[in-house]
């Protein structure tokens, strides 16, 4: 199989219009089964010394009572193996009877001992017999052949004692520490994690061993999602029904990296992929499972039937790499949508309790000038009920004349009875709502330069509405309604693919509908925009929250970041930590944020340790990492340039070496 003929006819998920859980077998872990029907099994991972085992049988009973199901523990050595059954007895002395899985790099002889202790053990195919040292190399068949039975015969004596011992294993491959054989073959790819990975299935089933579960983790949601489908895809059309673990490795901490985890855990969980997931944060472990709990609520339930027929569709994208969907270029003020351009920001301006909305929009662009990270408003959505709203449009537009190349006016009637007509002479573009007739929307759009976003309740209508307004030379873009707390990638994903088959080159703008709680908010507005993006649908997006205009920019942009299509910030791959980090990765984390939170489009990594951090840094400008305790080595891509540095010297070294490559700006006073 080569990467050119992988993903010819391989489907990962029945409906692609519809949630429905992919069928896998149950798999049990200890007490806890994972897969089959079962609901999501949330897990997170100790950041303490193995050794300590009283700090880790504390540090795990709290990961409990936040709701952990599965902890894992890291076990590099053969001792931290044996100190399991240490951290067990502490765990049962108190009364917490979890499962432990043994999390496992470069030891096979350490997967040997904690089998015996722990419920599951995890390996890494990339580091478990195969090293790393980014060496070019040409394989033959027989040469490839070789290395296979090479890792069969060290991995043989692991799966027989895990069968015999009735444990669990995790095959968690890991973008950032694919085998140098691997990438030989297959590249820097999914296609490669996913080969990874069944080549350590196959001497499983061999030895007639199926207590299997899966993982394609990786920093870049998009490299993830990719990895986990086409896994997906290449075991239904293998007869293998194994469920996955679901993650995106250091995702880093706070807004950002929840936003990350839910792009891709969440793009995926909409798949019907996904039996056991954790969020890896940059902090404390026992902080990752309420964001696991807030994540996985509503795929806990089943999805609701589907109201269309979309049999009969082709597929809307290639879900196995990423290619934004080609559109038409169209104007909306002084901004291009669609094409190759930027996806565009509509900020619903809030009209309630404003006596000088357009002295508020002056006062947000002076303050957004003045911020280290500039987030500029773009189009602005002016809701309009009644004359009054018209009045402040007009006034606003007036007093913001000189901001015409910085600023887009969208008009959004709130009813077919509101004033819309006279707001569109201050407009360049409007929502067509239904419920307004199509007569009057095509003579009004045909009489000025206007773009017409079409909205609709359901994806056929929307395309339909769309088609019309096209074949009349009107330009537009698609849309759906967006009803409160109402998730709608798969009719996203419909109207896309009703538009293809069509032949219509229409852009999409996507509106996130708003949630009551914050922190559905973030998560539900991060899942809809960054997997839709993700899948390359959607020219513009909007979030209809009751944020403030500031926040609902930045939970945007922040959103737009983590999928990778629009970078307005540094941009930060930072690892979770464990008991293997050589130093405090939190501090080290917000230290190094302060001195560069300033460089929009810098790719910093920062990694407690080397076994996925020259890897995961494969694609980042900078790397810090821990090479010793109390020493950090430095990284330009995946090459070290300086190692041994004391701790207290990395900080400056690490900005001087920015500056070295012509990356470095000096912060706004």
């Amino acid at each position: 199989m080569t990467p050119a003929t992988a993903d010819a006819g391989l489907r990962h998920t029945p409906d692609l219009f519809f949630r429905r859980r992919r069928l896998t077998r149950a798999v049990p872990v200890g007490r806890v089964l994972v897969g089959g029907a079962h609901p999501l099994v949330f897990q997170s991972m100790t950041t303490t010394d193995t050794m300590d085992t009283e700090k880790t049988v504390a540090q795990s009973i709290r990961m409990v009572e936040a709701g952990c199901q599965i902890v894992r523990i890291t076990t590099p050595t053969v001792d931290d193996a044996r100190n399991l059954e240490a951290i067990k007895k502490g765990l049962l002395a108190r009364g917490v009877d979890v499962p432990l899985a043994a999390d496992v790099h470069f030891k096979p002889d350490a997967a040997m001992t904690a089998a015996e202790f722990a419920e599951k053990v995890r390996i890494n195919p990339g580091n478990f017999v195969d090293g790393k040292r980014f060496l070019s190399r040409d394989y033959t068949d027989a040469e490839y052949a070789a290395e296979l039975e090479r890792i069969e015969a060290r991995f043989t004596p692991l799966v027989e004692k895990l069968k015999r011992l009735k444990r669990a294993l995790r095959i968690g491959t890991n973008h950032g520490s694919l085998s140098d054989r691997i990438m030989n073959r297959y590249g820097d790819s999914p296609l490669g994690m996913v080969e990874s990975a069944l080549e350590y299935v196959r001497v499983c089933e061999k030895n007639g061993y199926r207590d299997i579960i899966l993982s394609m983790k990786a920093s870049n949601p998009k490299v993830m999602v990719a990895a986990y489908r086409l896994l997906a895809a290449r075991m239904a059309s293998l007869g293998m029904d194994y469920p996955f673990h679901l993650g995106v490795t250091e995702a880093g901490d706070g807004e950002d990296g929840r936003i990350k985890s839910a792009i891709g855990i969440g793009s995926l969980l909409e798949d019907g992929i996904g039996d056991t997931i954790r969020v890896s944060l940059t902090e404390d472990p026992e902080f990752e499972i309420p964001v696991c709990r807030d994540l996985a609520a509503r795929f806990q339930l089943p999805g609701a039937p589907p109201p269309h027929q979309s049999a009969d569709l082709t597929d809307c994208a290639d879900p196995f790499s990423y290619s934004r969907r080609e559109t038409d270029s169209i104007r909306v003020g002084p901004f291009r949508l669609g094409g190759e351009h930027p996806v565009r920001v509509v900020t619903p301006w809030p009209r309630s309790g404003r006596t000088d909305p357009g002295a508020d929009v002056l006062a947000l662009l002076e303050r957004q000038l003045k911020a280290p990270t500039t987030l500029e408003p773009e189009i602005l959505g002016w809701a309009v009920s009644e004359q009054a709203d018209v009045d402040a449009l007009a006034a606003a537009r007036a007093l913001l004349a000189v901001e015409t190349s910085r600023l887009a006016f969208l008009v959004r009637p709130m009813s077919a009875d509101a004033p819309w007509r006279a707001a569109l002479a201050h407009a360049d573009a409007f929502v067509w709502v239904e419920g307004l007739p199509e007569s009057e929307v095509v003579a009004e759009a045909k009489a000025r330069p206007l773009t017409v976003v079409v909205e609709a309740r359901e994806p056929r209508d929307a395309a339909l509405r769309a088609a019309r307004l096209a074949a009349e030379g009107i330009r537009c873009a698609a849309s759906l309604t967006a009803p409160k707390a109402t998730p709608r990638l798969h009719d996203y994903r419909l109207l896309a693919a009703l538009l293809r088959d069509a032949a219509l080159k229409v852009p999409i703008h996507i509106s996130a509908p708003r949630w009551d709680r914050p922190e559905d908010q973030v998560l539900e507005s991060a899942v809809l925009l960054g997997g839709l993006l993700c899948d390359g649908v959607g020219d513009s997006v909007e979030i209809l929250s009751t944020l403030d205009a500031e926040r609902n920019l930045q939970l945007v942009y922040n959103t737009l970041q983590g999928a990778g299509v629009r970078i307005t910030k540094t941009e930060y791959v930072s690892c979770p930590s464990c008991g293997r980090t050589l130093f405090d990765l939190q501090e080290t984390t917000e230290r190094i944020k302060r001195q560069t939170g300033h460089l929009k489009g810098v790719k910093i990594a920062i990694m407690g340790c080397i076994v996925n951090g020259p890897g995961e840094m494969a694609d980042a400008d900078f790397g810090y990492v821990g090479g010793a305790p109390d020493m950090i080595n430095l990284y330009v891509g995946k090459e070290c340039v300086k190692k041994g540095i004391p701790t207290p010297q990395a900080d400056r070294a690490l900005i001087e070496l920015i500056k070295a490559h012509g990356k470095w700006q000096e912060p706004k006073a």
